[in-house]
């Protein structure tokens, strides 16, 4: 294209042909003739190439300062000199050459919406005026008439209104809608067109790529009609409709192997996921038989159904081999989409491929789904972000239009499309017919280059139907009787295309005798996607054999020499003189100094940062996330240092923790979006790939986790006992009960509580800077790879109370039962109190107070799993106490007391009575009135050292 034309083109495909900043354009455009140097650069640029385009006579003239002639010109006027009179034929062309532009942007923004994509077509296409060329002024006398194209891709700078149309109609509304023009990047437009355009969205295959794909269609047919008369009535969540779906995954893995990618993840809900497992990532058909018989092993506590399965494998591409990876996950539709994306993340990271060249997270949605769940609407919103971005998502959307029992438009959505959400990410989407498969593989390719051109994310909506119901046990025409009669009437996409490269010579038999052998395939149980490689490893596989079968009682070696502690200290301690901090951040960190020469004791934030320090200098990454993690909600962390003389918003940070030494591992702390629940599903999806890497999720306040439930229930608390899947996510729960109301009081600990069993995940509530040093570096240190569950303090962060000297890190290590610290005659101690967390503090207090010394306190600091021996040692130490008391903050209801109980009393010794102090039951975590606050916490305190009330236990 000429240069004159790509400047024109420029301006054509990114707008509608509005003139309302005409005279600012004119105006800097009167500057740069005058001083080219006066306009900013990117105008500038742009005004130099005008320059070269040659004059209306067809000279090289340079242009000239308009306004004197324009000031000459006004002049003459005044004085009855020129005047001018326009022919009011030119005019009327000059006004037509414009409603041409406009009818060719209308194309492109809303073609889409006339195209044909219903394979049932169930409705008529609406009437979209902008597509009617009367609508711009056009009438039958108009079709002949040429016009200047040169603005498009159509192969022709000059052509007729009517071939024009017949273009713009092919290439906008045919079997392909796509929407891009929503997009900011002008490039990206103009990608789009030159694509779409020059072949007016046809693909033009060969006859063997034509075989290929039907192969593919016969292969998504055949295994579920084969399920179907084989395993009559048994749930399977069939793909029938919707075929073309496995023609694309095929299309999508082979092409992104071509262009260098070595992994795909892929996430997905359970609607053709069996065809998935088989067709694509090449599980055997006798595998997923032995499940439908029950014959498969069952070696797991609780297991699952077989269509929530993940499954990995290795297939041959064009470009080597290729790692496909298919994530576990729930019914809960469309949790999984964040669980890969960090999944993904974490494999970029360990390949050091920041821009997700080698590795593509594909996801596939259902329509309903896909703007229904508000998960995606956060995906989304971290897709372009520093700490969570995967260089683009490839989504498949399986469109069967319809949502379980709803496909009444009126009732389905508020948007025209199931895909407008992801115009929140200008994510450009082509809408394809199913029953169109050629269509789908091309738009595929598309999909797949876009992604790899840009980076980011894209969408392919395959519109297609649902041959079955919701699950092989329904009957759909009890609600939609006239969309499951067009069904019926449907001979497949497979038939229709078998039939479609017979009329095209390519064999008359060719669909039945590929039915034949992949039937055959399937009776022989054999694999039915070539080829897939066995033993086949990279160096960048996990190894997670040495994480297997550990127990959580097995020792960790967490303190650290005092050289060590004392280098660590003082490296993360050194501000650089180029950094200015603020004075209240200068003033933590000289305290930290201090602390680090052992000086003063060391607090919470002083032992989370040697925690930190000391992992990464032995070649453990840690990544931590949340909002306002970096500070830390309650200012108490400040990893990262904000330069108060910075004079760009993009520079002037400064992480001491990424300063320890010359080849420690990573130190990533990241502030994330205001996002629970896909973040931290992120978080888990990271951690389930990396386990040598301490993978934190903090919440700005303990109960924020409720907007992320789903993953804690799904992923976190059952993913092992349901797929074998072991990991070491860590969770910091703030939670303590200080008077903040009934929403910035609890973590929810009776909800973890309620979870934990099968010794599924760890849960703890450390009170001194020490402990937390020593359960976070443990997380690391063992091999034990289970959840862990930190309800970390607030007031604490600065209670002097719960400091520690230097000693109790460089020996030692996690305590799960604190003993009571002061020297008590044990012989006559009546009555111990064990608790867990910050009320710790507050009965210290009153036992000085009211001097009772024959009153033992004992900090239970893990409370899951109950650790029986440390505990019970504990209470033989005082064989004369009496009464056993469970002390704790939150009401009877909440908290660990239900949970707790028969654990304490397992421990006791016959005739010892268990009783509890703490608030009564309660619908709210906590009151919202300071002054009850303060009369409940009064009265709890005081209930631990009276006589026992209410709910007593004898043993």
């Amino acid at each position: 294209m000429s240069e004159t034309n790509s400047v024109y083109a420029a301006y054509q495909g990114n707008t509608y042909l509005f003139g309302g900043n005409a005279p600012y354009v004119e105006e800097m455009y009167e500057n740069y003739l005058a001083n080219p140097g006066s306009v900013p650069d990117s105008w500038r640029e742009y005004f130099d190439a005008l320059q070269h385009v040659p004059a209306v006579d067809g000279t090289n003239a340079k242009d000239v300062p308009h306004l004197p002639v324009i000031n000459a010109f006004a002049e003459r006027a005044k004085s009855g000199g020129t005047k001018v009179v326009m022919a009011s034929a030119d005019v009327e062309m000059g006004r037509k050459r414009t409603a041409v532009q406009q009818l060719i942007a209308a194309y492109r923004n809303v073609g889409q919406r006339w195209a044909d994509l219903d394979p049932l077509k169930r409705t008529e296409r609406p009437n979209i005026p902008d597509l009617d060329p009367a609508f711009f002024g056009f009438s039958d006398a108009d079709q002949e008439t040429v016009f200047d194209t040169s603005n498009t891709f159509f192969g022709k700078n000059r052509m007729s209104l009517r071939e024009l149309l017949n273009a713009l109609r092919e290439t906008y509304c045919g079997t392909i809608g796509a929407e891009y023009m929503y997009t900011t990047e002008q490039a990206e437009k103009r990608w789009w067109q030159q694509k779409l355009e020059s072949i007016r969205s046809k693909p033009n295959f060969t006859a063997d790529k034509k075989k290929q794909i039907l192969d593919r269609l016969t292969a998504a047919e055949g295994l579920e009609r084969y399920l179907h008369t084989k395993y009559v009535g048994q749930k399977r969540f069939s793909l029938e409709g919707g075929e073309s779906f496995i023609a694309a995954m095929d299309e999508l893995i082979q092409s992104a192997g071509a262009q260098g990618v070595q992994e795909v993840v892929i996430g997905m809900a359970h609607r053709g996921r069996l065809n998935v497992l088989v067709n694509t990532m090449g599980k055997l058909p006798a595998d997923l038989f032995a499940e439908f018989d029950h014959t498969a092993p069952e070696d797991l506590p609780a297991g699952d159904v077989k269509y929530h399965q993940g499954f990995s494998s290795d297939v041959s591409t064009a470009g080597g081999p290729v790692h496909l990876s298919l994530a576990f996950n729930p019914s809960h539709l469309e949790i999984v989409n964040p669980v890969v994306e960090g999944s993904v993340r974490a494999r970029m990271d360990r390949r050091d491929d920041p821009l997700g060249k080698q590795v593509l997270p594909v996801l596939v949605h259902g329509d309903a789904a896909f703007g229904g769940q508000g998960v995606n609407q956060e995906t989304f919103a971290l897709a372009q972000t520093r700490g969570y971005s995967t260089g683009g998502t490839v989504h498949i959307i399986i469109n069967n239009q319809i949502g379980f029992t709803t496909s009444d438009p009126r009732d389905m959505r508020s948007s025209v499309f199931c895909t407008d959400i992801v115009k929140m990410v200008e994510a450009p989407v082509l809408h394809v017919n199913g029953d169109d498969p050629e269509a789908v593989v091309m738009a595929a390719q598309l999909a797949l280059e876009y992604r790899m051109t840009f980076r980011k994310d894209v969408v392919l909506d395959v519109v297609c139907f649902r041959k079955l119901g919701h699950n092989e046990q329904d009957t759909p025409a009890l609600t939609q009787p006239l969309m499951y009669k067009k069904i019926a009437a449907h001979p497949g996409t497979r038939k229709l295309f078998a039939d479609k490269l017979a009329a095209q010579g390519l064999g008359d038999t060719l669909g039945e005798d590929m039915a034949k052998a992949y039937r055959a395939a399937l009776d022989a149980g054999k694999n039915t996607t070539d080829p897939v490689l066995t033993n086949f490893k990279t160096k960048f596989t996990v190894d997670w054999s040495p994480f297997l079968g550990k127990k959580w009682t097995d020792a960790g070696d967490t303190a650290i020499p005092l050289a060590e502690w004392k280098r660590l200290a003082e490296k993360i301690t050194t501000i650089p003189e180029s950094v200015t901090p603020h004075q209240l951040v200068k003033k933590v960190y000289d305290d930290r100094a201090a602390m680090g020469r052992g000086e003063i004791a060391v607090d919470w934030g002083m032992g989370e940062h040697m925690a930190f320090a000391s992992l990464v200098a032995s070649g453990y990454p840690v990544r931590l996330s949340g909002e306002d993690c970096g500070r830390g909600t309650f200012t108490h962390r400040h990893a990262v240092i904000h330069d108060q003389k910075r004079e760009k918003w993009d520079t002037g940070t400064y992480v001491a923790l990424q300063n320890v030494t010359d080849k420690q591992a990573p130190f990533t702390v990241i502030d994330s979006i205001l996002s629970e629940e896909a973040v931290l599903a992120f978080e888990y999806g990271y951690a389930s790939n990396d386990p040598n890497t301490l993978v934190i999720w903090e919440a700005q306040f303990g109960d924020f986790a409720n907007g992320a439930q789903v993953v804690i229930d799904q992923f976190i608390a059952s993913g092992e006992v349901k797929w074998g899947r072991v990991n070491g996510i860590t969770l910091m729960l703030p939670h303590g009960y200080e008077g903040q109301g009934p929403e910035h009081s609890s973590a929810r600990v009776e909800r973890f509580m309620q979870l934990a069993a099968d010794t599924n995940m760890q849960l703890v509530q450390p009170t001194t800077a020490s402990q937390i040093f020593h359960v976070l570096r443990r997380q690391m240190v063992r091999n034990l790879r289970k959840p862990l569950v930190i309800f970390t303090p607030k007031s604490l962060l600065r209670n002097k109370d719960a400091t520690s000297p230097v000693s109790e890190f460089t020996h030692g290590s996690f305590q799960t039962v604190i003993p009571e610290n002061k020297t008590l005659k044990a012989d006559k101690v009546k009555r111990v109190v064990a608790c867990s967390g910050k009320v710790y503090y507050d009965l210290v207090k009153h036992r000085e107070a009211k001097v009772a010394d024959d009153v033992a306190i004992i900090r239970v600091e893990q409370l899951y799993p109950f650790p029986h021996k440390a505990f019970a040692a504990e209470l033989k130490k005082y064989p004369n106490a009496t009464d056993i008391v469970w002390c704790q903050d939150e009401p009877q209801n909440q908290g660990a007391w239900f949970f707790i109980q028969h654990n304490i009393h397992e421990n006791m010794q016959t005739g010892q009575k268990l009783g509890y102090a703490g608030r009564a039951a309660s619908a709210s975590p906590a009151v919202g009135y300071s002054h009850l606050h303060q009369d409940q916490q009064k009265a709890l305190i005081e209930a631990a050292f009276a006589k026992l009330k209410g709910f007593v236990l004898t043993k």
